[in-house]
């Protein structure tokens, strides 16, 4: 394999607190994942999911530098908007 994870909490989407422990599960998840060298992005890069979780991963330079590329192609947005966390 390429060495991707697809984590996936089950919890009662019904319950909040359940809800709350889920996400907190999967900022663990992803903090072990960059802590031990490895990315949140995967053959597909990061998608809307994992979007709120980039910060981890990226300096805001790095961010601002996404974000500066993607307004360089797409300066109407139009292309995948709010893809990779980017407005």
């Amino acid at each position: 394999g390429d060495g991707n994870v697809h984590t996936n909490v089950m919890v009662d989407g019904k319950d909040p607190e359940q809800v709350k422990i889920g996400y907190e599960a999967i900022r663990e998840v992803f903090q072990a994942t960059i802590d031990l060298g490895g990315t949140l992005s995967g053959e597909h890069g990061i998608g809307l999911a994992k979007a709120p979780y980039m910060s981890m991963a990226f300096t805001p330079e790095e961010m601002a530098l996404f974000q500066s590329i993607k307004r360089a192609f797409d300066p109407n947005n139009i292309l995948n908007p709010l893809k990779m966390g980017l407005e």
